[in-house]
């Protein structure tokens, strides 16, 4: 996808190519401190995207990829623990790859970016789940505009689930 009008940020279909580079950025510890092992999340990232549960993306800044990201419908699986957000929800999970990439506000502006272009194709509510002791994490989707909802429990532990709101004009409501 091309990026957002005014946005540096261009979003690409994950392709197998790219396993090596992912398993890379897994490895990395401001990465692993968050995700399962690279050949568990691999594995995951592999079967979504022959079932479609997920689209997985890479995330490319001026010419090189520097994030993974994911989307996913939490009412596609019966047993997600956010199957009580609204319908038209999508949540979102990502990581910042390279470790010279972390701390220089990509990952609010990407989430911003990709939030801006998942409303004007109709998503309502996006969602996204960091660990509540993911203090940057937390910070950057604040700044992107994300509010607390609570704290759950997700397949993976701990969840700060955050949430933003798509902009619903007057004319939108019927």
């Amino acid at each position: 996808m091309p990026p957002e009008p005014g946005s540096p940020y261009v979003f690409r279909a994950l392709r197998h190519e790219d396993f090596p580079r992912l398993a890379q950025w897994l490895a990395e510890p401001h990465v692993a401190r968050w995700w399962d092992a690279a050949e568990v999340e691999l594995e995951a990232i592999a079967q979504a995207m022959k079932t479609g549960e997920a689209q997985p993306m890479l995330v490319e800044w001026e010419g090189r990829p520097i994030a993974y990201l994911q989307t996913y419908d939490p009412h596609g699986e019966a047993n997600h623990p956010y199957r009580d957000q609204p319908a038209g929800t999508l949540g979102v999970d990502m990581a910042i790859g390279p470790p010279g990439e972390t701390g220089k506000g990509h990952g609010g502006r990407i989430v911003a970016s990709l939030a801006a272009r998942l409303f004007a194709e109709g998503t309502r509510r996006i969602v996204i789940d960091p660990h509540p002791e993911n203090s940057r994490a937390i910070r950057a989707y604040e700044k992107a505009g994300f509010r607390f909802v609570d704290q759950r429990h997700s397949l993976y532990g701990p969840a700060h689930l955050m949430a933003l709101d798509a902009q619903i004009e007057e004319t939108d409501i019927p």
